[in-house]
């Protein structure tokens, strides 16, 4: 069985190569083997994280026919409010215990044409936000380009722990093709159905996912590689980040991108936020060279990462 492990990123930015290989071997070490880590001296800070939470109960708080009227089915990018039981991630069950709003890059003060969201092609379209929830997209978005901040200073110590210059993916994920949900998953009580949870079992389609959980409210489950859930608690002071598809896809399973779910029968309302951080959309996902071998051939056929995230999107949803 293996134990989720723990990364403090006080080094991430180091100029002291010696301590930037330790921080990426320890990394490494958790990609190879668990696809899961916490990280500690992430950067964000708290009283942004704080607001962004506010802001999501003042928007699940609305009535839901106010929240349908930007219902995720509306629009062709998958932008929008997720109703309970409107997604589907494991085909064995029944529907997703959790409502969400989803979004994607935008300034939080816009200035026009914006050159990262030119290329987009199969996830190309704006925003939707909800009328009548003061600040909430500010407070959601501020904490948006927190989280893609740090996702783009952990690019440098993913490509290190593969052993690559750590500039391998700053021309693949220029324009910032990371998708956030705010979600809220309601208590289940009395009967349950057992096909029915939080979130079903599912990989993530990006690169990796920053998750913010909430304290104290146990939900998330990992899946070891003796097909046996163990708890990801929150912890204090943490983030979760799990690697996803496009990085299994680009490392040919070097990285694993491993199965998870969120099961909530605390009896009390649990919100989490996660950014699912991926390449850019019009790059294609290749296997890296020193991924593939005689003994290790290409696992993948190869597929744009937005046509990628398009589908495993359109599956959880049924569009």
């Amino acid at each position: 069985m293996y134990a989720l492990s723990y990364s403090d990123l006080k080094d991430i930015a180091h100029t002291d190569a010696a301590s930037r290989r330790a921080l990426a071997d320890a990394v490494r070490d958790a990609c190879i083997h668990v696809g899961f880590l916490y990280v500690k001296n992430h950067g964000i800070p708290e009283p942004v994280i704080d607001n962004a939470l506010a802001a999501s109960k003042r928007f699940f708080s609305l009535p839901n026919e106010q929240k349908a009227e930007i219902d995720i089915r509306k629009t062709a990018n998958y932008k929008g409010y997720t109703a309970l039981l409107s997604s589907n991630n494991d085909p064995d069950n029944a529907g997703d215990m959790h409502e969400g709003f989803e979004f994607g890059w935008e300034e939080i003060r816009p200035k026009g044409f914006d050159e990262k969201r030119a290329n987009d092609g199969a996830m190309a379209g704006a925003n939707v936000w909800p009328q009548d929830v003061p600040g909430f997209r500010e407070d959601v978005l501020t904490y948006y380009h927190a989280a893609v901040d740090l996702g783009k200073k952990l690019f440098p110590l993913f490509a290190l722990a593969l052993n690559l210059p750590e500039d391998f993916f700053d021309n693949k994920t220029k324009n910032s093709a990371a998708i956030m949900r705010v979600l809220h998953y309601p208590p289940q009580t009395g009967h349950v159905d057992d096909r029915v949870i939080g979130i079903g079992a599912h990989t993530d389609f990006e690169c990796f996912t920053i998750l913010w959980q909430e304290p104290e409210i146990q939900a998330l489950q990992v899946l070891n590689t003796q097909k046996q859930w163990i708890d990801a608690p929150p912890i204090p002071g943490t983030l979760v980040v799990n690697l996803g598809d496009q990085f299994a896809r680009w490392t040919n399973d070097v990285f694993k991108s491993t199965i998870h779910r969120a099961i909530n029968r605390t009896g009390v309302r649990r919100y989490s936020i996660p950014l699912f951080f991926g390449t850019d959309y019009d790059v294609k996902l290749e296997p890296i060279t020193s991924c593939i071998s005689p003994e290790r051939p290409a696992k993948y056929e190869v597929v744009t990462a937005g046509d990628y995230v398009q589908q495993r999107l359109k599956a959880a949803y049924g569009h």
